[in-house]
């Protein structure tokens, strides 16, 4: 059997010369995110986005054995 979890980050534009701010900011944040479940036996499964307004969505979908 299985065990999953879903993980959601947001992340705003916000005006700037740097166009890759939404990049540089969510590297880090997803790579924490990545390094906390995989320490709990979670394997990272799938990802997806989205985008809506000013805001990007993020889902990370992890599962390990229950």
């Amino acid at each position: 059997m299985k065990e999953y979890k879903v993980e959601s980050l947001i992340y705003y534009t916000k005006l700037t010369l740097d166009s890759e701010h939404i990049v540089k900011k969510s590297k880090e944040e997803i790579q924490e995110k990545l390094d906390e479940y995989s320490k709990n036996g979670y394997k990272l499964t799938s990802t997806t986005s989205t985008n809506f307004g000013f805001a990007v969505y993020i889902y990370l979908f992890f599962e390990k054995d229950a």
